[in-house]
């Protein structure tokens, strides 16, 4: 058992707080890395929850893999996210206060999974030529990529 079907086996809906990790991964073009995602058929950012155990590196490398197929090298901290503004209610019930910890990679390897169990499309888009159905809880930490804020943001 993982450890969110765990911790709702104890709390059921009630609000916990979790942590997430992610990248905003870029090639050698300045191309930005998404995902159409399989739960909600929105383009987003490779990331997820954390799981016992890992560190935040290696929450964000574990789910890029998971989503992506490519292995990342080097991560740069770009943003953290928390407070009341990442709090929601899933489809499923289940209330979270999120952490957010983004970071940004230039540094990957391995092949482009284009559909597995968490994504039905990955590729790589100019920041100018953004997919317009954006994950809407991503869109804010594209807004702070863009704004070209001094690193890393915290809020």
């Amino acid at each position: 058992m993982d450890y969110i079907t765990h911790l709702r086996s104890m709390v059921g809906h009630e609000k916990v707080i979790m942590v997430v990790a992610g990248a905003l991964v870029f090639d050698k073009d300045d191309r930005l890395l998404m995902h159409l995602r399989q739960d909600n058929n929105t383009w987003g950012l490779p990331g997820g929850y954390m799981e016992l155990g890992e560190s935040i590196l290696d929450t964000a490398r574990r789910e890029v893999l998971e989503e992506t197929g490519l292995e990342l090298g080097e991560l740069t901290l770009f943003s953290i996210y928390s407070g009341p503004g990442n709090e929601k209610t899933l489809h499923s019930g289940d209330q979270v206060a999120l952490v957010q910890n983004w970071f940004i990679c230039r540094d990957y390897q391995g092949e482009m999974l284009k559909q597995n169990e968490e994504s039905l499309d990955v590729a790589f888009f100019s920041l100018n030529d953004l997919p317009k159905n954006l994950f809407m809880s991503h869109k804010k930490v594209l807004d702070d990529y863009l704004s070209g804020a001094e690193l890393p943001i915290i809020k």
